[in-house]
């Protein structure tokens, strides 16, 4: 066989669903969309809309909002398809082994570490720094000396905090999904009351003058802070992690995917009608915007309120991302693209070798690892993932063993994919050479582990698994 073909060797769909029918199935369609709410909805909410505002939209920003859901809508319905058609762990890991073969699904696979395990222990190092500020509220006060960075020579020795939240999380996952979610579900939607707490009451302090000129800076204004504030609704995908895990995935995934994004764009959007409305937009280009705008029409009692949505922004994100990422490396393993040990279940369904090691290195990483140079790197490997997952609904539709799929389907097939995946194309134009840089670094180091590991152990070398 020669390399290109064992290469773009495709795995067989009955053997991942014979595989991943051990899962305990216990989701159903509003904990997918607690998940993807978990994901989706941090702290952003609470500084985009007014920073964009005042620097690129004007009150505009409320379409940017829109815009950017509408572009996010397309992949979203890319993965809705993929995620009933094919109910299994990996996301889209194992959608590109599937219809493209094994080194594009590695190359996702890898991505999709990278967004996951950054993204993780960025907002765990946020979240260390938030809850130090939150607790001197209560006259608390955490050592600047354990929430910082890693130097010793100037009296800080890691973010200690970051690492126990990590911890506290895996250890709450690694009981079972079912109290999991339960806790989580609870969260979110403590999350989304507090949003809705801002919206009835700065809906009172709203002044329609303030919305004029609608667009400041015209439609270009508009686009632009659609580009700015597109990284806003990213996580979404994080919900196809769990089909293994779902009651009736054929329709609770598309509902869980679609809905999340739904919901999503009704809170981003009604942030920014009441923010730009309480406020003059030029106003608006401060730290943490909501809360400004709450002090300055005399409410400051809420100012806790919101911390408190933050902190629960940022624990519910990474939840969601670290279970997700836990099943990404399951799915590696099953296939011996890496150890096969972290590809196995214990015997409550959980896969926990996989969850230990996500851990370990998510809490290294925000405990002890400068990462504010390289957060943009998760935007790059959410959009790889995007773009794959949109063009291979193409060869998902002529896969014949799925071709009786009775599950959601992509409206306006082939041409939605096709747009999803330009999008997708044109908003990786948009990132910095730098980021660009450290991700072929990144990906080349890929390359090395999957033709110096990966390939030699995959379990596609077993003539009983090849397509």
């Amino acid at each position: 066989m020669s390399l290109g073909s064992r290469i773009f060797r495709r795995e067989k769909i009955d053997r991942y669903l014979e595989t991943d029918k051990k899962f305990a199935k216990t989701m159903s369609a509003f904990d997918l969309i607690a998940l993807g709410i978990g994901a989706v909805i941090g702290t952003g909410i609470f500084i985009l809309p007014g920073t964009v505002a005042a620097t690129k939209a004007g009150p505009g920003t409320i379409l940017s909002f829109v815009f950017a859901a509408v572009v996010c809508s397309f992949a979203a319905m890319c993965y809705a398809e993929f995620a009933s058609a094919i109910p299994v762990a990996g996301s889209a890991y194992s959608y590109g082994n599937l219809v493209f073969g094994e080194i594009i699904g590695w190359i996702l696979g890898w991505a999709l570490i990278l967004e996951y395990v950054l993204a993780v222990a960025a907002v765990s190092t946020a979240w260390g720094a938030y809850f130090k500020s939150f607790m001197t509220g209560f006259h608390v006060n955490i050592p600047a000396s354990i929430v910082g960075p890693l130097d010793p020579a100037h009296g800080s020795y890691g973010n200690w905090i970051a690492i126990i939240i990590v911890l506290f999380i895996s250890f709450m996952l690694s009981r079972g999904m079912k109290a999991s979610v339960r806790l989580n579900n609870i969260i979110v939607v403590v999350k989304i009351a507090i949003i809705i707490l801002f919206i009835i009451v700065g809906a009172f302090y709203v002044k329609p003058t303030n919305w004029h000129p609608f667009m400041p800076f015209g439609m270009k204004g508009v686009f632009a802070g659609s580009a700015a504030v597109f990284f806003a609704y990213l996580g979404f995908d994080a919900v196809s992690s769990s089909a293994a895990e779902v009651k009736n995935p054929k329709r609770n995934m598309p509902i869980g995917i679609i809905g999340t994004l739904i919901i999503a764009t009704i809170l981003y959007v009604g942030v920014s009608i009441v923010l730009t409305g309480m406020i003059r937009y030029t106003n608006l280009n401060v730290a943490d915007p909501v809360s400004f705008a709450l002090q300055v029409v005399h409410q400051n009692w809420a100012a806790g309120i919101i911390a408190l949505g933050a902190l629960a922004g940022m624990f519910t994100m990474m939840v969601t991302m670290i279970y997700s990422s836990s099943r990404l490396i399951y799915s590696i393993g099953r296939d011996g693209l890496l150890p096969k040990f972290l590809g196995k279940l214990d015997k409550n369904g959980n896969p926990i070798h996989s969850l230990v090691t996500i851990t370990i290195v998510i809490a290294i990483l925000g405990g002890f690892v400068p990462l504010d140079q390289l957060t943009n790197l998760v935007n790059i490997g959410t959009l790889i993932a995007f773009l794959a997952v949109s063009v291979g609904i193409i060869p998902l539709r002529h896969n014949k063993e799925i071709e009786n799929n009775q599950g959601f389907e992509v409206p306006f097939y082939p041409v939605l994919p096709i747009i999803s995946a330009i999008l997708c194309l044109a908003m990786l134009t948009q990132l910095p050479a730098e980021t660009w840089i450290a991700s072929i670094i990144w990906f080349g180091f890929g390359l090395i582990l999957y033709f110096g590991y990966g390939m030699r152990h995959s379990r596609l070398n077993d003539p009983n698994n090849v397509d």
